[in-house]
């Protein structure tokens, strides 16, 4: 099953466990794993905070755009994307199609208690970050479902145990979408 199963994408806010999750999901599949923004600081030399504060945020978004563009259609990884990868229809439409879309769902409380103190994070330099974090679910959290095959809520067991539910998930997944297209070639 592993070496069928296409790409895992993983979305959702700030602070949901992507990276975290990312990284032991692409162990126990043995792939590798991609972040969205780390690849972005890779191919411009500079942090995404830099970018922002040099080309706002329309163009980080378009930097995002090609990474996720390019990203998507490397065979078998699982790549974490950054918490607004799923405001570009593009987007949406590279990881829908391109992969599965796992949605890991962090309630803002857990949000809060995992980037309250991170300096990277330019949308959180503000003096009430978790309005903001509740602006940006309210807006955001309709288009990963979306884009999502799978919802998985964070913030509530450890990694590890949460990497083996969503394996059963991808597993049952994989399993009926493998079934319903040997039933539609009969």
């Amino acid at each position: 099953m592993v070496q069928e199963l296409p790409s895992v994408f993983l979305v959702g806010p700030m602070g949901a466990g992507k990276t975290t999750i990312g990284k032991l999901l692409a162990k126990q599949l043995g792939r590798t794993f991609v972040d969205s923004d780390w690849y972005i600081e890779s191919q411009t030399g500079a942090d995404i905070a830099w970018i922002f504060a040099k080309e706002g945020e329309a163009g980080f978004r378009e930097r995002e755009t090609r990474a996720i563009d390019e990203l998507t259609q490397a065979p078998q990884i699982v790549l974490a994307t950054g918490g607004g990868a799923v405001l570009a229809a593009e987007n949406r439409e590279f990881l829908r199609q391109r992969g599965i879309v796992v949605y890991l769902n962090a309630p803002v409380d857990v949000q809060m208690a995992r980037t309250s103190k991170d300096k990277s994070r330019p949308l959180l330099q503000q003096p009430n970050p978790r309005k903001i974090l509740q602006d940006l679910y309210s807006i955001r959290d309709p288009l990963y479902r979306q884009v999502a095959h799978i919802i998985m809520p964070t913030g509530h067991t450890y990694p590890r145990h949460m990497v083996s539910q969503l394996m059963q998930q991808l597993n049952a997944f994989f399993d009926c979408t493998d079934t319903t297209s040997k039933d539609n070639k009969e």
